[in-house]
């Protein structure tokens, strides 16, 4: 069993930074991959980014790509998600998952943990 706890969220201008965190409980976190995940409002669910279970490879969604940086800190059980250079249409419920394996995914299947989620918003 995983529990996850995001926080970080807030209001942020466009251009601005964010750094979200998500706390995860359970002695498995640490071979699992991570992911972030979003959803807008009026939108489905999309992939953020991932990161495999030791933090050497990631892999982004092509939106978010040389804005948000993912990392991860096996011996405290925590994920980052960097975000830069904030645009409006970032804004989102941002989630935290764990995945049911060790290299990363960015199919939301094979997530077995979600967090509650964090409000990202973002203004012109």
């Amino acid at each position: 069993q995983v529990q996850l706890v995001e926080s970080g969220g807030g209001l942020v201008q466009a251009g601005g930074s964010l750094r979200l965190s998500c706390a995860a409980s359970g002695r498995t976190f640490s071979s699992r991959a991570m992911g972030w995940f979003r959803r807008a409002p009026g939108k489905e669910r999309e992939f953020v980014v991932a990161i495999n279970w030791t933090g050497g490879r990631t892999y982004y969604a092509d939106s978010v790509k040389g804005r948000f940086t993912i990392s991860r800190d096996n011996a405290k059980n925590m994920v980052y998600l960097q975000m830069n250079r904030l645009k409006p249409e970032d804004t989102a419920v941002y989630y935290c998952a764990a995945s049911g394996q060790g290299e990363l995914t960015m199919s939301a299947p094979w997530y077995e943990y979600w967090g509650q989620g964090t409000q990202v918003t973002v203004s012109s």
